[in-house]
């Protein structure tokens, strides 16, 4: 589940208690300068009002903190939750963040290849006494990673994409690889309906699959919805999504960023996708979070 701010009338803790108590296994919330409250505090306060409720960003932006500082705030959360952290992270793509911020907005290339060190240099944080690093965007002399995370070699990883580039580095380092359609337009709208059909997701899992190897099976495999609806059967439904995208209600069928339907029909359709694409994740946004419920007890344990 997917939060950005406390639902209406309930404070951040009743709301990650909401959370907690309707079965979903994880609080995570996004990273943005606009109207959402800030991921590595607000965590924190989550894990303090629950007790086996996990929590993460959905995802940190790397660019926005130096990685000897992410690794200090998440080892710390991940101490005081007891292990509940999962920390997500990305390279950046909200392109009004940087401009709100002053920040460069660089070209893919360059934004990735600072996260891929940055993820090399977390996981030397959390391995090493001190850590010493010379690369192309970071330099560390005698760092230390402390407090040491509680949970061995740090805080499980969630990397999420949608080209080979970063989906390859998920694959090779990630515990959790978030399969997303590419945002480089910055909406989800009928611009990317190619990105979004199911074939253009067979070649993003085949791109997980040859850079995992052997870790395959290591991998949870997290797929962000981004249009939920419960309720009205399947085909009805379809019916009024299509045209969002610009497509017929059969290509609509085969969209993995859509769940819709009863409650049967989705988990029929989450089941579906298990074997089809390995998916074992599921995320979706507050909106939901009640009517999505049934689903989470129903598929719980599966």
């Amino acid at each position: 589940m997917q939060l950005s701010q406390p639902l209406t009338g309930t404070t951040w803790s009743e709301t990650a208690r909401q959370v907690e108590s309707l079965g979903y296994s994880t609080l995570f919330i996004p990273d943005h300068f606009g109207d959402q409250l800030a991921p590595m505090v607000a965590l924190a306060v989550a894990v303090e009002a629950t007790t086996t409720l996990r929590v993460g960003p959905l995802v940190l932006d790397n660019d926005y903190r130096h990685p000897l500082v992410t690794a200090k705030e998440a080892a710390t959360l991940d101490v005081l939750s007891g292990g509940r952290l999962e920390l997500g992270i990305g390279a950046g793509w909200m392109r009004t963040d940087y401009e709100e911020a002053g920040m460069p907005y660089d070209r893919p290339g360059v934004r990735v290849a600072r996260l891929e060190e940055a993820v090399a240099i977390l996981k030397g944080l959390w391995s090493q006494e001190k850590l010493d690093w010379e690369g192309t965007h970071y330099r560390l002399s005698g760092a230390q990673g402390l407090p040491q995370p509680v949970t061995p070699g740090g805080p499980p990883l969630l990397i999420g994409g949608g080209s080979p580039r970063v989906l390859g580095l998920a694959a090779r380092e990630a515990a959790i690889v978030g399969v997303n359609p590419n945002l480089a337009s910055g909406a989800v709208d009928a611009s990317m309906a190619a990105d979004v059909l199911g074939a253009a997701f067979d070649r993003k899992l085949e791109w997980v699959r040859e850079a995992a190897g052997d870790r395959l099976g290591d991998i949870d495999l997290q797929c962000l919805c981004f249009v939920v609806q419960v309720g009205a059967p399947r085909d009805e439904a379809l019916a009024q999504l299509a045209p969002f995208f610009g497509l017929s209600v059969e290509e609509a069928a085969d969209i993995p960023i859509a769940l819709v339907g009863t409650v049967d029909e989705i988990c029929a359709s989450l089941e579906e996708r298990r074997r089809r694409w390995g998916f074992n994740y599921v995320v979706v946004h507050e909106g939901e979070l009640e009517s999505f419920a049934p689903v989470v007890g129903k598929l719980t344990g599966q």
